[in-house]
């Protein structure tokens, strides 16, 4: 490790462990309120978390304050392992999780806003474990580096490398020249849409602790629920169901985009190319879906009820394609039990993602454009080989290394798949259930297919299965690269 700046990678994990150690703190407060029985072992974990983030941050007080492009990149990889790490201890003091293995898969699913979950029964759990779940979700799902680089300039550290590994973005904008001033405003659109989401839940039926919960998952493209039914518990309630739609597809889409949308700028975001096409493909599969209902039929997963109406068709179809699409993985039905050819539409759906720029996993709408642009690209460099035809979105040419970055991503993301897939097999998982598993875990989407479908949970897994997936998931939540450069032999060579 010599030649980096170790002190100010360990004075950063220093600062995200408090950050850890505040929301921590709020639900052993909330423990404390509700009487639930927890409130010891949460006390325990907040402890933990200040005293070792304290620590780091006092014993590096005197750092040398710049950050490098490799100090970026191990400071979010061990920045999320680390919080990871601590972030199991209110599952483990509260005796909330069996093993050390599930509380592991657990927080990485709950910090990566993949919603995957080990526990089979959910309304049993003390409700301040319920919280810590969502909270994890929360923290993650905007990106705890992206908050962190919004008082680094308070310390005297420029944040520009961290932006870039934790949420880079393909040719993305920025709302304001200092990268930090970005990060505050991006993070004071997501707590606004967050507490007007869970607002608008309660009012429609929703209990605030079920509204809060849910609207903090739903922002986050998680899929943490409090209830073992997810959605599905208020399904005779349609109005929550399309509310939680519209802000799933919100969170779905380019912050940015957002951002300019609140400014009462509606031409630059209904003239984004990605835009148009993320609600596009929304809204062409959600007319695949509801066509194949009507015609089939279809059974909740609560009470076993024939859809007839076009209601609701419409309205699930609606909400599990948009689920998958945003990778959010909260679900009002099973919707491997409606057709094998809807479960193969989600399943092909678990490779799209939402919008650059969004709380969404996946490989992003984004991506696929330029995959796409470029293939068709290409019979016209076969007929015209000395013809400079460039990748056009937004009326912007698309350099060329962006080209070659995105078939490079896809490529390692397919590799990835397969081998994630032959993990699970070799492991003991069927076909459908391996690579159900592998999409969902690496598109951090949630619910898989087969015995890790919609109606099931992860607890099936054995330990070895569950931390693979872990894996994935963290991979597929930093963008790949972010992760594998760590490996290469090039990225510790002597500067």
């Amino acid at each position: 490790m010599k030649g980096y700046n170790l002190k100010l990678i360990v004075h950063i994990l220093g600062l995200l462990l408090l950050f850890n150690s505040l929301f921590i703190g709020i639900t052993t407060l909330s423990s404390y309120f509700m009487n639930d029985g927890a409130v010891y072992g949460m006390l325990k974990a907040f402890i933990i978390n200040v005293v070792a983030g304290g620590l780091a941050m006092g014993l590096t007080l005197n750092h040398r304050k710049e950050i490098k492009k490799r100090e970026g990149y191990l400071i979010v990889v061990f920045g999320w392992l680390i919080m990871v790490i601590f972030g199991t201890l209110p599952f483990v003091f509260t005796n909330a999780v069996s093993s050390i293995s599930d509380a592991l898969f657990e927080t990485m699913s709950g910090y990566t806003a993949t919603g995957a979950t080990i526990m089979d029964n959910i309304e049993s759990l003390p409700k301040s474990i319920i919280l810590w779940r969502s909270l994890t979700h929360w923290m993650g799902g905007m990106g705890i580096i992206v908050l962190a680089i919004a008082i680094l300039p308070l310390l005297g550290i420029g944040g520009m490398q961290l932006f870039s590994a934790e949420a880079p973005v393909l040719g993305g904008d920025k709302l304001h020249p200092r990268i930090s001033d970005t990060a505050k405003r991006l993070w004071l659109i997501y707590v606004g849409l967050t507490v007007i989401n869970a607002l608008l839940l309660s009012l429609s039926g929703m209990s605030v602790f079920d509204a809060v919960n849910h609207a903090m998952s739903t922002m986050a493209s998680g899929g943490f629920s409090t209830k073992d039914s997810s959605l599905g518990y208020w399904n005779d309630i349609p109005q929550i169901q399309y509310i939680t739609v519209i802000f799933m597809f919100l969170a779905g889409s380019n912050f940015v985009l957002l951002y300019y949308a609140l400014k009462g700028k509606f031409k630059r975001v209904f003239s984004d190319t990605e835009f148009r096409w993320y609600a596009g493909f929304i809204g062409a599969f959600v007319l695949i879906v509801t066509t194949s209902l009507m015609k089939n039929g279809a059974y909740t997963m609560v009470d076993s009820a024939i859809w007839t109406s076009l209601e609701q068709s419409f309205r699930h179809a609606l909400f599990q394609v948009v689920a998958v699409i945003t990778t959010t993985g909260l679900v009002t039905s099973d919707f491997t039990a409606w057709s094998p050819f809807i479960t193969m539409l989600f399943f092909g759906l678990m490779f799209l993602g939402g919008s650059t720029g969004s709380t969404s996993g996946g490989v992003k709408v984004m991506r696929h454009l330029i995959l796409i642009k470029n293939g068709f690209l290409e019979f016209k460099r076969a007929l015209h080989p000395n013809a400079i035809l460039m990748v056009r979105l937004n009326k912007i040419s698309i350099e060329q290394s962006i080209v070659y970055n995105v078939l490079a991503f896809f490529i390692l993301y397919l590799i990835l798949f397969i081998i994630g897939a032959g993990v699970l097999s070799i492991l003991g998982l069927d076909f459908t259930s391996a690579i159900g598993g592998a999409a969902a875990s690496l598109g951090n989407v949630g619910p898989g297919l087969g015995d890790l479908g919609p109606a099931t949970t992860y607890a099936s897994l054995p330990t070895l299965g569950k931390l693979w997936c872990a894996l994935l998931m963290l991979i597929g939540r930093l963008e790949l690269f972010t992760v594998l450069i760590l490996f290469t032999p090039y990225y510790w060579r002597k500067r």
